[in-house]
């Protein structure tokens, strides 16, 4: 199934349901994101890789770094990871100083994907692969970590901040998520196709700041569209109903919206959104919004938009089902009070008290709140502007233009009605007859 219905790297259930299949054979490039009702086998595929030049750049950039090295793949190099691990371990018999090396490599998750499984957590969806084992300390381990269909285990008390991480692959979209979920981390790159490495990221961590941004400008949305990205990875029904229950809470409406992949004439339709929330794996997450009218975010950033007193460390989240029944949803609401808003430059607040239901005590009570916080002036009173709550059809009401209304005034249509030309076009009735060249 080459056309699939949203990304390449997903497996296409909603193809494979139009021929009532099964199971399905998944080839090339994937998330490993579990799906929902069918059974998939992957093939990664086998991408040429020269080992020994492989071992060579990475010894020579782990002896010159004193951190404990994560190698991290693309899966189509899964195949020769077994090779390099065991040349890795010939080096190091003939070589003291890459003995003393503390090199982990990351696992394979799996090679079946079997929905029926009962589990709680998707990570323990994924039946791991045998043949792929990491070399590690040996020390008992502490916290699980996965990305991109890769798990690995650091052992108690180590974090991947103290971790260098060295990806074999080329600079595609698993590779992206790995440079801004572990964005704390030094990273290199073994390009294999070039065979040199890179290690200048700049560029994907200024990202970082345009989704930063773009956080910042959700807050002060009214109307949010929930795009649907994705109709087979587990889940998303659930995140689905958690971002509704999220913007209700913000005191914001809501509307869920099911187009396949969006882009820019698409999202157009619906001027009427201020932001999109886009539900999809972790390697389709991210859209470059600047071609789009309205921004464009992920769940993680919609948990940090609309969860009052939530606020961004720096860790950042692809998958979404790391984010499901988390707790900035269980409703940090007690404080209702007025926030800064960094686009106007002012105080914002974004529920209304009022058509919420509280008696007029509570709004009094609300109001010297947030006069006594902002510690407000008598003659600077007007410095917090309050959200109003919209729909569509608000929006809708208040536009210019609402197409024809054949049904309105009628003194606005002119009379007579004018009657175009009739007859055959060699010949109308209002044309005289005669005349040469008719």
């Amino acid at each position: 199934m080459a056309d699939t219905t949203y990304g390449n790297c997903c497996v296409d259930e909603v193809g494979a349901s139009h021929i009532d299949a099964d199971c399905v054979v998944h080839y090339g490039h994937t998330c490993l994101s579990p799906t929902s009702t069918l059974p998939a086998f992957i093939v990664f595929g086998k991408a040429s890789i020269s080992v020994s030049s492989c071992i060579e750049k990475l010894s020579s950039y782990a002896l010159a770094n004193c951190k404990p090295v994560m190698v991290l793949y693309g899966l189509e190099y899964a195949h020769a990871v077994p090779c390099i691990r065991e040349a890795l371990g010939e080096a190091a018999r003939l070589s003291e100083s890459i003995s003393k090396l503390h090199i982990d490599f990351a696992d394979v998750a799996c090679s079946v994907i079997d929905p029926s499984a009962d589990c709680k957590r998707s990570d323990e969806l994924l039946r791991p692969v045998t043949g792929y084992s990491s070399v590690g300390s040996g020390a008992e381990p502490g916290t699980r970590h996965s990305i991109g269909g890769l798990i690995w285990d650091l052992p108690k008390g180590h974090k991947m901040e103290d971790h260098l991480l060295f990806w074999v692959g080329s600079e595609n979209s698993a590779f992206a998520n790995a440079v801004l979920t572990f964005n704390g981390c030094e990273i290199v790159r073994y390009d294999v196709t070039s065979d040199c490495l890179v290690a200048d990221f700049s560029q994907q961590r200024r990202i970082l700041k345009r989704r930063y941004y773009l956080v910042e400008k959700a807050k002060d949305a009214n109307i949010i569209g929930i795009l649907v990205g994705t109709l087979g990875v587990a889940g998303y029904l659930d995140m689905i109903h958690q971002m509704k229950e999220l913007i209700t809470r913000a005191g914001k409406k809501a509307y869920t919206l099911v187009m396949g992949r969006p882009n820019p004439a698409k999202l157009a339709n619906f001027p009427e959104c201020d932001v999109f929330i886009y539900v999809s794996c972790a390697q389709t997450a991210l859209l470059d919004s600047k071609e789009f009218y309205a921004p464009i975010i992920t769940p993680f950033e919609a948990m940090l938009a609309f969860s009052r007193g939530c606020q961004w460390t720096g860790a950042y989240l692809m998958e979404f089902r790391d984010l499901i029944n988390s707790s900035p949803v269980e409703a940090r609401n007690e404080s209702q009070e007025a926030r800064f808003s960094f686009l106007h430059g002012g105080y914002m607040e974004d529920f209304d008290v009022q058509e919420n239901g509280k008696d007029e005590n509570e709004v009094l009570a609300l109001a010297n709140a947030t006069e006594k916080t902002l510690q407000l002036h008598e003659g600077n009173s007007k410095s917090v502007s309050k959200g109003v709550i919209k729909s569509g059809a608000d929006y809708f009401a208040s536009r210019s233009y609402h197409g024809l209304e054949m049904h309105g005034n009628n003194s606005s249509i002119p009379e007579p009605y004018l009657i175009g030309r009739s007859g055959k076009a060699s010949g109308y009735e209002d044309e005289k007859s005669g005349q040469d060249g008719l």
